[in-house]
């Protein structure tokens, strides 16, 4: 799955504060994510973050 730093993934399930759009901070083999809703940070695997995607939403073009 091709998740790039300034996406932003939204997520099958919503975070506790009720948000279900996490902004992408880091990616590698862990993924630091920003909840777009509290704005708190956090690192996750990446294995247990692509089975939670629902959808990639690009900000910049690619090119």
């Amino acid at each position: 799955m091709d998740v790039r730093p300034a996406d932003i993934l939204a997520m099958k399930k919503p975070h506790p504060c009720g948000s279900q759009t996490m902004y992408v901070i880091r990616a590698g083999m862990d993924f630091k994510l920003r909840c777009t809703g509290c704005g708190r940070e956090f690192m996750v695997p990446r294995n247990k973050i692509e089975r939670r995607i629902k959808q990639i939403r690009r900000e910049a073009p690619e090119s």
